[in-house]
């Protein structure tokens, strides 16, 4: 197995918070650097338009399984408490129990239960999440991982993209308001995206 292969492999095992996983037998544990870290959203708006915006930090940790690289594991959680669109009385609107009620439910947590390899440099992930007190079943999809690099202070670093799509209905997130002439006000359909880079930890 290459040592890209393997890189694939961590980033697709993520997505995104602070990861709490028992100690591995064996393999490698892999940390995400929340300061190079950032996760992303898209939802639509009244047909015409996108509305963008960040959740908060993201934090965690993966463990690689080399010897069976389907057996690893990793466990995510994001603080959706910072969720940021650019414009504070949307934001405020958003935390309150209209849509992801932040006061009651702070995270948003993925675990990880099976991965599939898709395509020459692609993984997908399938994984319980959990998000304003629901916990769904998903897909995440992995792209764009590099091979372990080692940074001026003696890291090895991996970087990629996860992509996933939720829906607003799945997790009960939010009236489905329709307009007159048809079509829903705000999109179900909330594309998110991550960067994210990772460092391995001492052994």
């Amino acid at each position: 197995m290459t040592i890209s292969l393997r890189s694939i492999l961590a980033l697709v095992t993520f997505v995104t918070g602070s990861f709490a996983l028992a100690p591995p037998v064996a393999g490698s544990t892999w940390e995400i650097d929340s300061a190079h870290t950032n996760a992303q959203f898209a939802v639509r708006h009244l047909l015409v338009s996108k509305v963008r915006g960040h959740l908060g930090r993201v934090t965690g940790t993966v463990h690689i399984d080399e010897s069976d690289l389907t057996k690893s594991t990793a466990v995510a959680t994001v603080d959706v408490t910072g969720i940021d669109t650019g414009n504070e009385d949307r934001d405020e609107h958003l935390r309150t129990a209209d849509y992801l009620d932040t006061a009651k439910y702070p995270t948003l947590t993925f675990r990880s239960k099976a991965v599939e390899r898709k395509g020459e440099d692609g993984f997908a992930v399938t994984g319980e999440l959990t998000l304003h007190g629901v916990t769904r079943e998903v897909v995440i999809e992995v792209e764009g991982a590099t091979k372990p690099i080692q940074d001026p202070w003696g890291k090895a670093r991996l970087g990629g993209v996860i992509r996933t799509t939720l829906s607003r209905e799945e997790f009960a997130i939010g009236g489905q308001k329709v307009m007159d002439g048809g079509g829903l006000v705000m999109g179900d359909d909330v594309d998110v995206t991550i960067d994210i880079e990772l460092t391995k930890t001492d052994d």
